[in-house]
């Protein structure tokens, strides 16, 4: 039986490494968590919050994920919205998905993102 998600995992080009943490540690305020040594040598990098785990990792070749996308929850969808375009990013709200409050934005290497919050 599936018990629950450990993380989600996203790509990334190469050298991106500094952009990434750029904005999913500044900007999301996620903590960068070491990655193991034989990983770590691929390059990428790994984030973590209350309840969310996400790998970035280095792929050649790299095309950013345009549809797929993980859905994250958040407590303050305005704040996170005003901190992203403060950031330069643009957000793209979606009232589409009943009971709940969402906004799509892109990662600065072009992977899709949903914010999403509750909204009963």
């Amino acid at each position: 039986m599936i018990t629950g998600v450990h993380h989600v995992q996203l790509a990334a080009p190469p050298g991106s490494e500094d952009r990434l943490r750029a904005f999913y540690g500044g900007v999301l305020g996620l903590t960068e968590v070491p990655k193991p040594p034989a990983l770590a040598r691929r390059g990428g990098a790994w984030f973590r919050g209350p309840g969310v785990e996400l790998h970035l990792g280095i792929e050649p070749g790299f095309r950013p994920a345009r549809k797929a996308h993980p859905g994250l929850l958040v407590d303050d969808l305005d704040a996170l919205a005003e901190r992203l375009r403060a950031a330069g990013h643009e957000v793209t709200p979606d009232e589409m998905f009943p009971g709940h409050r969402r906004f799509y934005a892109d990662d600065p290497v072009g992977n899709r993102l949903e914010f999403l919050r509750p909204s009963g």
